[in-house]
C-alpha cells in the first residue's frame, strides 16, 4: 500500500477482518441459503428484543434458545477451515451441524419439566444431548473464535475427568462422565451459567445498539468530528485516530474491528503527513484498543462484571472513566511528542470539513447522552440499552430535511396521547409516565417512518447485522461456561488463587505482576470476553486474597485482557493495523505496545490508589491524584519518545520516565520527588532550549 492511499474500500475492510479477526470470517452466502441465514438473523434479534421487553422466560428456556440460535447460525456462516470459507458453499456436514446446533438449543425447552423435576439425575438421552452440545461449542467456538478458548476449554474438561492424575495441588478426586455432562449442560454453573446469561441479555442488546448505531451514521459522524476538532492541531491525523476511536469503542466491542474501521481512514491520513507506517498502525492499534476501556459502553467483558462482583454496571462505568482518561492522555500525548519531534504539521483547511454542517448534526450524539441518562436514572442495564435503540431510530428519522417536522409532531403526539388515553381508560396517571411516553412516541414516529423513508429498511438491516455481530459472543460466551463450570466443580479457581500468592511471597505487587502476566498470555487471540472468564475466576480471586476490593482487581485483570490485543507476539489489533498500513507487523505491535504504557501502568495504579476509581474518596484527593498521574504520563511520555519542548538527552530521558513512575506511584515521598524531578526536566528544558541539541528530524512535509 502506497503512502498516497485513500481510504479503505468496504472490500478491502472485509478483507483486513478476515484476516485478523476470527469473528469476521464468515462465508459470503448466495442464493436461497442467503436468505435463509438473512431471516435467522433477524428471527434472533426479534426474539431478543421482545425477550427484552416482556421477559416471560426461565432462565433454563431463554439461554438455550439463545444458545441454538447461536450454534445454527454458526455452522451455516463459519467454514470448517478458510479453504471452504473461499469457495463460499457449504459442505453437507455443515447442514447436519446446525440442524444438531438447533436441536440441542430446542431440548431444554422441549423437556423443561422433565428436566426441572429430575433432582440433578439425567437420563440416556440427556447424557447424549449433553455429550452433544459440549462438542458442538467446542467446534462452533473453533470455527467462529479461534484455536486459543477452544483448546482451553477442552483442558478444563480433561482436567475435570483426569483429576485424581493431576500432580501436586492441582489433584483433586475427578469427576465421572455423567456428573461432568450433568453439571456442564443441565445446570446453571456450566454452558448456561453466568457468561451465557449475560450474552443473552446485556451483549446481545449492546451489540445490537452498536449495529443500529452504524446504521444511522454515527460511526462516520465520530470521524467528522474529530477531524473538526483535533485536525488543525500538530500531528492533527494522530489525533483524529485517538479522538474517532474513543468514540468508536461505544459503538464496537472488538478492538480490530475498532481498527479497520475507523483505521481505514486515519492510517492513510497520518502516512500522508509524514507518519511511519508502523507508527501510523501503532497509534490506531493503541487507540482502538482503548476504546472497549471507555465509557459509557465498554467491552462486553465489563457487563460480565455486573453478574461477577453484584454491583451495577453504572458503578462500573463511572469507576472506569478516569483510568480510562489516563489511557487516552498518556497515547495523546506521546502521539503529540513525536509529532513535534518529527515537525509534522495538522491537516490544512480545505482538508477539514465543513464545521457548521458537523456541528449541526450533534443531535447524532443523542442515543450516546441517552444511555448514560437510562443508566444514570436507576434504569436496568438491558431497558437501558433497548431504550437506546429507539432513541437511534428517532435520531435516523432526522436525516430526511423534508421529514422531521413531520416526525417530531409524530414522536409529541405519541407521547403525550398515551397518558391523555391512559388517563381516560384507567383514571389518573400512570406511574411509568415518562418510560412508556417514550416509547409511545417512538413507535408512532417509526411507523409513521416506514410510509416515507428507508428507515424501516436500516431497521432490519441493522437487527441483521447486530446479530450476526453477536454470534462469535454466543459461541464465547458457552465456552467459557465450560470453564467456570470446571472451576466451581473442582476448587481450582482458589487452588490457584492460592498457589499465586504463595508464589508471590504473599507481595501484592508479585502478585500484580504475575496476574498481568497470565492475563496477557491468556488473552492472545482470544476474546476479551473468554479471556476476562478466565482470568477473574482464576486470577483475580489471588488479588481479593491479599485484601484489594473487588471491582480494582476485576478491573485489573479486565484491563490486560484488553491490552493483550497490542502485546507482542500475538497482537492482534496491532496486526491488523499493519494490515492497513503496510507497515511490518512486531514493529507496528512494539510502538502500539510503546504507545499504550499507560494501559501497564493505570491497573496498578488503581489498585494501590483506589481514589482514582472514584471508591471511598473525596474531590481533593481524586484532584490531586488526577494532577500527579496526567504529570507522570507527560514525564514518561517525553522519555519514550525522546522529545518535549526540544530533543532529551539520554539522561533526561532516563529522569524523565523515573520522575513519571514516581508522580504515578500513590505515596507522598514518591509524589515530592516525582514533582523535583518533572520541575527538574523542565527548567532543564527552558536552560538549553538555545543550545539547539533538538532540531526537529523533518520538517513539514507537502501535502498529498
Amino acid at each position: 500500500m502506497s503512502d498516497q492511499d485513500q481510504s479503505l474500500s468496504q472490500e478491502q475492510q472485509k478483507e483486513v477482518l478476515s484476516k485478523y479477526d476470527k469473528e469476521s470470517g464468515s462465508r459470503e452466502l448466495s442464493g436461497i441459503l442467503a436468505k435463509i441465514v438473512f431471516f435467522g438473523l433477524l428471527a434472533f434479534s426479534l426474539y431478543q428484543v421482545w425477550f427484552t421487553v416482556f421477559e416471560r422466560l426461565p432462565a433454563q428456556i431463554h439461554r438455550p434458545i439463545h444458545l441454538g440460535f447461536g450454534l445454527g447460525l454458526v455452522f451455516l456462516l463459519y467454514p470448517a477451515t478458510k479453504k471452504k470459507q473461499a469457495r463460499g458453499k457449504l459442505s453437507w456436514y455443515d447442514y447436519i451441524l446446525s440442524i444438531l446446533g438447533v436441536g440441542v438449543g430446542a431440548y431444554w425447552p422441549i423437556q423443561y419439566n422433565e428436566l426441572v423435576q429430575s433432582a440433578g439425575q439425567i437420563s440416556q438421552v440427556d447424557f447424549y444431548v449433553g455429550i452433544l452440545a459440549v462438542i458442538l461449542i467446542l467446534e462452533a467456538t473453533r470455527r467462529a473464535v479461534g484455536l486459543p478458548i477452544t483448546i482451553i476449554a477442552a483442558l478444563f474438561l480433561a482436567y475435570a475427568y483426569w483429576g485424581r492424575q493431576m500432580p501436586g495441588f492441582l489433584i483433586h478426586r475427578g469427576v465421572d462422565l455423567d456428573n461432568l455432562v450433568q453439571s456442564m449442560y443441565f445446570t446453571t454453573e456450566g454452558i448456561l451459567g453466568t457468561p451465557l446469561a449475560v450474552s443473552s441479555t446485556f451483549i446481545f442488546l449492546f451489540l445490537l445498539f452498536g449495529a443500529f448505531l452504524v446504521k444511522t451514521g454515527v460511526g462516520q459522524y465520530f470521524n467528522d468530528l474529530a477531524v473538526t476538532l483535533a485536525g488543525r492541531r500538530t500531528g492533527g491525523p494522530a489525533k483524529v485516530a485517538i479522538f474517532s476511536s474513543a468514540l468508536q469503542g461505544t459503538i464496537s466491542g472488538s478492538s480490530v474491528a475498532n481498527v479497520v474501521t475507523s483505521g481505514s481512514f486515519t492510517i492513510p491520513m497520518m502516512k500522508r503527513l509524514g507518519y511511519r507506517k508502523e507508527f501510523a498502525g501503532g497509534v490506531e492499534a493503541a487507540a482502538s484498543t482503548g476504546g472497549q476501556l471507555m465509557p459509557p459502553i465498554m467491552g462486553a467483558a465489563a457487563f460480565l462484571m455486573i453478574e461477577f462482583i453484584g454491583i451495577d454496571y453504572w458503578s462500573i462505568a463511572k469507576a472506569a472513566l478516569i483510568p480510562a482518561i489516563l489511557y487516552f492522555t498518556g497515547i495523546w500525548i506521546m502521539t503529540h511528542f513525536e509529532a513535534k519531534r518529527l515537525g509534522l504539521r495538522g491537516m490544512d483547511e480545505e482538508e477539514l470539513p465543513d464545521r457548521k454542517e458537523v456541528f449541526k448534526r450533534l443531535y447524532l450524539l443523542a442515543p450516546i447522552f441517552a444511555i448514560v441518562f437510562f443508566l444514570a436514572s436507576g434504569l436496568s442495564v438491558i431497558l437501558s440499552a433497548f431504550y437506546g435503540i429507539i432513541t437511534t431510530i428517532l435520531v435516523g428519522l432526522l436525516r430526511p430535511e423534508k421529514f422531521r417536522k413531520l416526525y417530531i409532531l409524530a414522536f409529541v403526539a405519541g407521547a403525550i396521547g398515551y397518558p391523555i388515553i391512559k388517563t381516560v381508560l384507567a383514571g389518573g396517571m400512570p406511574a411509568d409516565l415518562i418510560q412508556n411516553s417514550l416509547v409511545w412516541g417512538g413507535m408512532i414516529t417509526v411507523l409513521v417512518s416506514y410510509l416515507f423513508d428507508r428507515n424501516f429498511i436500516d431497521s432490519v438491516e441493522a437487527l441483521v447485522d447486530g446479530a450476526r455481530t453477536a454470534l462469535g459472543v454466543v459461541v464465547a460466551t458457552a465456552a467459557a461456561g465450560i470453564i467456570v463450570g470446571v472451576v466451581t466443580k473442582t476448587g481450582l479457581g482458589l487452588k490457584l488463587a492460592n498457589s499465586l500468592v504463595e508464589l508471590a511471597n504473599q507481595q501484592l505487587l508479585l502478585t500484580l505482576f504475575f496476574t498481568m502476566i497470565a492475563a496477557i498470555i491468556l488473552g492472545m487471540g482470544s476474546p476479551t470476553t473468554a479471556n476476562y472468564v478466565i482470568t477473574s475466576t482464576i486470577a483475580a480471586p489471588a488479588i481479593i486474597l491479599l485484601g484489594v476490593d473487588d471491582l480494582p482487581a476485576h478491573l485489573f485483570v479486565f484491563y490486560f485482557g484488553i491490552v493483550a490485543d497490542i502485546t507482542p507476539p500475538v497482537a492482534l489489533a496491532a496486526f491488523a493495523a499493519s494490515g492497513v498500513s503496510g507497515g511490518e507487523p512486531i514493529r507496528t505491535g512494539v510502538n502500539a505496545a510503546k504507545l499504550a504504557i499507560a494501559a501497564f501502568i493505570i491497573p496498578y495504579m488503581f489498585v494501590l490508589s483506589p481514589e482514582l476509581l472514584m471508591i471511598n474518596t473525596n474531590a481533593v484527593e481524586l484532584i490531586w491524584a488526577l494532577f500527579t498521574a496526567i504529570s507522570g504520563m507527560i514525564a514518561i511520555g517525553a522519555g519514550m519518545i525522546g522529545y518535549w519542548y526540544r530533543k532529551t538527552y539520554w539522561i533526561e530521558r532516563v529522569l524523565a520516565v523515573a520522575s513519571g513512575l514516581a508522580l504515578i506511584y500513590p505515596h507522598a515521598v514518591s509524589d515530592i520527588a516525582g514533582l523535583v524531578g518533572f520541575a527538574a526536566l523542565i527548567a532543564a528544558q527552558f536552560f538549553y532550549k538555545k543550545e539547539k541539541i533538538g532540531e526537529p528530524v523533518v520538517k513539514a512535509n507537502a501535502k498529498a
